[in-house]
């Protein structure tokens, strides 16, 4: 088996194809998230905990978000994609104190032991965010006379999934045992980010060490996944060890836990490994919106998941500085 590097420590990966652990991701619908009945909640939050402890991901449907919104991502990805390098390299993310802009491919290594990320990609923040050191987040948007309707459709699909992200705060505060207001403070000014990904088919012999983006976890606290198309990429690795197929299904988000509810949570909560693979012989796109507390945020271990069976695992340390140190490994 070989070793997989993460913030959080390694993980084993097997060459076999065939799970033993999970073999599906499962979905789980928010029908009930804007229920007031605290038993109806609880029951939801339930879901979601055995999920984020089994497999760390999971479909997400009955979500509310618009699916013109989400129509209007896609549509702008394929139109920015498609401008001319330079347009694009003029707003190259290295240009940006918080890596938001333009990533080139194979401008991202998530996985040291790869040659570079096979995709291109464009990340975008809360353009009032201000980071630990008082910078700017830095969002850099092509020209309205290239793309005029960008900026708008962009930013109405951020407030939206943001709006989603914050109401399942709550939830996952009752999944680990904690009032629902819990994280309330923590996201007052939250570290987020909302990308858009394409990845170029890739063709012959498969390369191990050149794939659409390196297997990896995320860095901040849950990650929510829109998968455009019917061309499946995503792998997921379970608990044996091996990789695990999460195809896009319409009306879903693939939602991920994030390595700061696995610090939060004492390693209860999986930030599970996974990664990208486009074998399909036609381009994909992909939209992830990652979610983090506030850059000051500190995070320690909760004292819910601490016992003298199960000491804290992880010092405390601010979230800022976390996503940060891990962002800086990444970019090449």
């Amino acid at each position: 088996m070989a070793a997989i590097t993460t913030g959080l420590g390694s993980r084993l990966v097997s060459t076999d194809t065939h799970a033993k652990a999970f073999q599906e991701l499962p979905v789980i619908s928010l029908a009930r998230l804007g229920s007031t009945d605290p038993v109806e909640r609880k029951a939801l939050a339930a879901e979601i905990q055995d999920a984020a402890i089994n497999s760390g991901f999971f479909y997400i449907s009955e979500h509310g978000v618009p699916q013109d919104v989400i129509d209007g991502i896609f549509a702008q990805a394929k139109q920015f994609f498609a401008l001319p390098a330079e347009k694009k390299l003029s707003m190259d993310m290295h240009n940006s104190p918080a890596f938001k802009g333009y990533q080139p491919l194979k401008g991202e290594n998530v996985d040291p032991a790869n040659r570079g990320d096979v995709h291109e990609a464009w990340d975008m923040g809360d353009d009032s965010q201000v980071m630990r050191e008082g910078k700017p987040n830095g969002n850099q948007w092509p020209k309205r006379e290239d793309l005029p309707e960008f900026r708008d459709k962009l930013q109405r699909a951020w407030d939206e999934i943001m709006a989603l992200g914050k109401r399942l705060f709550p939830l996952f505060a009752l999944a680990l045992d904690l009032p629902e207001d819990y994280f309330a403070d923590k996201l007052k000014n939250p570290g987020s980010t909302m990308r858009i990904l394409h990845y170029s088919p890739q063709f012959g012999p498969m390369d191990s060490k050149e794939i659409g983006i390196g297997a990896h976890s995320d860095y901040e606290c849950f990650t929510l996944l829109l998968q455009h198309g019917d061309v499946q990429a995503l792998q997921v690795l379970n608990g044996a060890g091996e990789w695990v197929e999460a195809p896009p299904k319409p009306g879903t988000f693939v939602l991920n836990i994030g390595d700061q509810l696995q610090l939060l949570s004492n390693s209860i909560f999986k930030s599970t490994i996974h990664r990208a693979i486009n074998r399909s012989g036609v381009e994909r796109m992909s939209a992830p919106f990652f979610f983090g507390l506030d850059y000051d945020a500190v995070l320690e271990v909760l004292p819910s998941c601490v016992t003298e069976e199960r000491p804290a695992l992880y010092e405390p340390i601010k979230a800022g500085e976390y996503v940060e140190r891990r962002l800086a490994e990444t970019y090449v």
